[in-house]
C-alpha cells in the first residue's frame, strides 16, 4: 500500500469515481467526488483524490479563482516562476484570478484536496517529467 493510501480513501469526504471527464489534464489517475451539484451556483466543490504521482497540467483560472484546502496526504502547489510548496492536511491554497498553476501528489504519497472553483479554467501544457521529478519530496 502506498503511503497515506488508506487516509485518503477513507477521508472525510467519499473519494469519487475515476476523473474520465477531465483525464486529459492529468498525468497519472485521479479521481473526483462533486460535492456541490446545484445547477444554479457557479461555483465547483469537489473532492479531488490523486495517486502517488498524478498531477494536473498547468492552468488558468479566468474570471474567477480557486481555493484549495487539503484535507489528506501529501502534494505539491506551484504557481509559474516561482518554487513548488509541498502540502499537507490542514493547509489552504488561494489561487488569484490569472495566475499560472499546478497541484498534484508527491512521486510516492496519495493526495486530495477539496477544490473551490470560480470562473473559467484554461488547461495548458502538462508539467513535464523532468520539472515533477526535480521536486524533493
Amino acid at each position: 500500500m502506498a503511503k497515506n493510501e488508506e487516509a485518503v480513501k477513507n477521508g472525510i469526504f467519499k473519494m469519487g469515481d475515476k476523473n474520465v471527464a477531465y483525464q486529459q489534464f492529468f498525468q497519472g489517475q485521479s479521481y473526483l467526488n462533486n460535492l456541490v451539484g446545484e445547477k444554479d451556483i457557479n461555483v465547483g466543490v469537489g473532492n479531488v483524490t490523486f495517486e502517488p504521482g498524478c498531477r494536473n497540467n498547468w492552468h488558468i483560472h479566468h474570471d474567477g479563482y480557486q481555493i484549495l484546502l487539503v484535507t489528506g496526504g501529501e502534494g505539491w502547489y506551484q504557481e509559474e516562476g516561482k518554487p513548488a510548496r509541498k502540502l499537507h492536511p490542514g493547509d489552504v491554497v488561494v489561487t488569484h484570478d490569472g495566475v499560472k498553476h499546478w497541484h498534484g501528489a508527491t512521486k510516492d504519497s496519495w493526495f486530495s484536496h477539496v477544490a473551490i472553483t470560480a470562473g473559467t479554467p484554461e488547461w495548458l501544457e502538462p508539467v513535464s517529467d523532468e520539472e515533477y521529478n526535480a521536486l524533493e519530496d
